[in-house]
């Protein structure tokens, strides 16, 4: 499964990393896994994880 997170409007870069390692964090803690962080032109971020599988049976 996948899941996405918007980061809005920051123009500091700064400030715009610290939003997206505090997002990244809280989804890792959750067990999900940052796959990718696209930068959108209005100076925010859209941030795409991999949330784990569930357990299939029979394999």
């Amino acid at each position: 499964m996948i899941v996405t997170e918007v980061i809005p409007y920051t123009p500091d870069p700064n400030k715009r990393a610290k939003r997206i390692e505090e997002a990244a964090n809280a989804h890792e803690a959750r067990g999900e896994e940052l796959v990718s962080a696209l930068s959108t032109p209005n100076c925010g971020a859209i941030l795409i994880f991999r949330a784990p599988q569930a357990a299939s049976c029979g394999k």
